[in-house]
């Protein structure tokens, strides 16, 4: 069988020799101490391989070439991992990571490629760094004493505290009225996320059914619409 090369850093910055086995069996290998490289090997023929920045190389099986986030892949001694390309908001290329507002508990970023995407957790619920995944606050190793909320640009937050609907059920993404304008209104997805509503033409918002009405059903906005052209494009057709 042939025998590889490879440069592995050691404790204190060390570059050591090390020599890698490929085996007899085709297959993809783990390096014995960097958990994001691997060897593919083919008839006694190795190629060194290197798990996108963020991923590490998952072992279980030599017949799949997977690299996973580190909290799915048991390294065991692997420690080392290639050095770190950062971006804004993503600590590595790839992977899931704790939001950098350390009040922001109950979001994280999903990081694809060194391009960060804002995600929430489910209402209640904190990011765990070491398991990728939300969970409940007493399970999280976290203390937030003051959650940051997302504020619109006019300058909207969700309330606090679950909203009831009609039927006595608390509503799991409530809707609230514009202060200012009938039409519109706003809905907290998940009781946390704000963004804005507005109904369809010839409709305002009634904040008593939680849903756009008849202007003559609302009490202040039945002159809503007089004066204004309706735009038939945009009315419900009656079924």
């Amino acid at each position: 069988m042939k025998k590889v090369l490879v440069l592995c850093v050691a404790l204190f910055g060390t570059v050591l020799t090390q020599e890698f086995d490929c085996p007899d069996k085709s297959g993809f290998y783990p390096d014995p101490y960097q958990c994001d490289l691997y060897y593919k090997c083919s008839k006694g023929k190795s190629e060194t391989k290197l798990c996108p920045d963020g991923l590490v190389f998952a072992d279980e099986n030599p017949n799949k070439e997977r690299c996973d986030i580190p909290s799915n892949v048991d390294c065991g001694d692997r420690k080392e991992l290639q050095e770190p390309k950062p971006t804004k908001d993503c600590p590595r290329q790839n992977g899931y990571f704790r939001h950098p507002d350390p009040q922001a508990c109950d979001k994280f970023y999903f990081c694809s490629d060194g391009i960060p995407n804002e995600m929430p957790c489910p209402p209640g619920l904190y990011f765990d760094e070491e398991t990728s995944n939300c969970d409940w606050k007493d399970v999280v190793n976290r203390k937030c004493d003051a959650i940051t909320k997302d504020v619109l640009d006019d300058g909207f937050s969700c309330p606090d505290g679950e909203v009831m609907g009609p039927n006595g059920r608390a509503l799991p993404h409530p809707t609230f009225p514009h202060p200012e304008d009938c039409q519109k209104f706003y809905i907290c997805r998940n009781g946390l996320q704000p963004q804005k509503g507005q109904c369809p033409s010839g409709k305002v918002y009634n904040e008593d059914t939680f849903m756009c009405d008849e202007p003559e059903k609302v009490p202040g906005c039945e002159n809503y619409f007089e004066g204004q052209p309706l735009d038939k494009s945009k009315v419900p057709k009656k079924a």
